[in-house]
């Protein structure tokens, strides 16, 4: 992994070094280097509601991720900046309760795996009459996951440049290859890795949003989402336990739509203090009811120096179709023991700091941001997760 990592690293500053050498004010016709994001957090979890097992039983897992993205960007003819934005993730994960899929094994092929998804977006900004048009394709895979994403978007400016009206159209195609528990298997358990039966799931997206300047130190932003998913939308492996004592995996509707509503702010009170405040109302066809409200602040300790804590609040009601270990009957049509779909309350706080000196992080010039950040995330159920990302920009 960490060869992975610096082969990106050093592959990014390469290409740093050949475009930063356009130095001219002129809106270049040719392509050139805007800036690049290199990413990377360690995600650390443990609960005992794993849906592996039933509802019960170890969530442990640790994920390490690395996100690399360029933006370079030209201009035409017609004075419009074009813009292409290209992404390479890679996150490696290890799952203890994936492992009990197969708990005869050592180690079970869903234990720990590697997911990349590169991701290509590019967009075109009419300044003189303020609208954006964009496209994107984007790729995932892992061992028993493939998705492929494609995206359109178009924005437009109001006339004095205060607002702006966009909508994003996303398309996601998956296939899942199913996995069942090892006792459940009715296909050879001797198989290679292209033998598994095998799924689709489809998702659909309408993002709308508008924004608006009200004034010098109020910003709003108002967030409409409707997402409609087709297809297995369960995971095979996820265990149910009836009251009986027989067993089963989960079962799940094949449709589900969603809609969520939010609201961002941000207020700046004084030269050196900004508030960011979310809300997001959530509802779906399962029954699931969800609110979010977040508030987050930046302080400026220095002219370079800021420091960010934040605090997410979040409340959901249970899906139709949950219910703990051993609650469910065989005569019920659909059934899940995911606790990602029960009822619970959650919180998330920590603090980022951000470095952006004017010579330059460390004196070096074009490495232009530095910010490291911390969070803590624990729901009323006992589960807890601990993520540290560091994030470097170079312009």
């Amino acid at each position: 992994m960490k060869k992975i990592c610096l082969s990106v690293l050093g592959l990014y500053i390469g290409m740093l070094a050949a475009f930063s050498q356009d130095t001219s004010q002129y809106k270049s016709r040719k392509l050139t280097f805007e800036e690049a994001n290199f990413i990377s957090s360690y995600y650390n979890q443990n609960g005992n509601n794993s849906a592996v097992t039933g509802g019960i039983g170890t969530e442990k897992l640790t994920d390490l991720s690395n996100s690399f993205e360029i933006k370079l960007n030209m201009w035409d003819k017609k004075e419009r900046k074009h813009t292409f934005d290209f992404e390479l993730g890679i996150d490696h994960y290890t799952s203890a309760s994936s492992d009990k899929i197969d708990p005869k094994t050592i180690s079970s092929a869903s234990h720990a795996d590697t997911r990349l998804y590169p991701s290509l977006n590019w967009s075109v900004e009419n300044g003189k009459k303020g609208t954006t048009f964009g496209a994107g394709l984007s790729v995932s895979h892992e061992f028993d996951y493939t998705s492929f994403g494609m995206n359109v978007l178009f924005a437009k400016k109001t006339n004095n440049k205060s607002g702006e009206f966009s909508v994003k159209l996303q398309a996601y195609l998956d296939k899942l290859k199913l996995i069942q528990p090892v006792e459940l298997r009715s296909y050879n358990n001797t198989y290679g890795e292209n033998d598994y039966p095998t799924a689709s799931r489809n998702s659909f997206s309408t993002s709308l949003s508008y924004s608006q300047i009200i004034n010098q130190r109020l910003q709003v932003i108002f967030l409409a989402d409707v997402i409609y998913q087709h297809g297995y939308l369960g995971l095979p492996f996820h265990r149910i336990y009836f009251k009986d004592g027989t067993e089963s995996v989960e079962t799940l509707p094949a449709d589900r739509l969603k809609v969520p509503l939010g609201v961002r702010a941000n207020y700046f009170l004084g030269d050196n203090i900004i508030l960011r405040g979310y809300y997001r109302y959530y509802r779906d066809s399962w029954g699931l009811e969800a609110h979010t409200a977040n508030i987050e602040t930046s302080v400026k300790v220095t002219p370079f120096l800021s420091v960010t804590p934040f605090y997410r609040y979040y409340i959901q009601s249970a899906v139709k179709y949950f219910a703990p270990y051993e609650m469910h009957t065989s005569a019920e049509e659909y059934y899940t023991s995911n606790y990602d779909l029960s009822k619970f309350t959650s919180g998330f706080f920590g603090a980022g700091f951000r470095l952006i000196p004017p010579k330059g992080v460390f004196g070096i010039q074009h490495f232009n941001m530095l910010e490291l950040r911390y969070g803590h995330y624990q729901k009323n159920n006992g589960m807890q997760s601990n993520i540290v990302s560091l994030n470097i920009r170079i312009k």
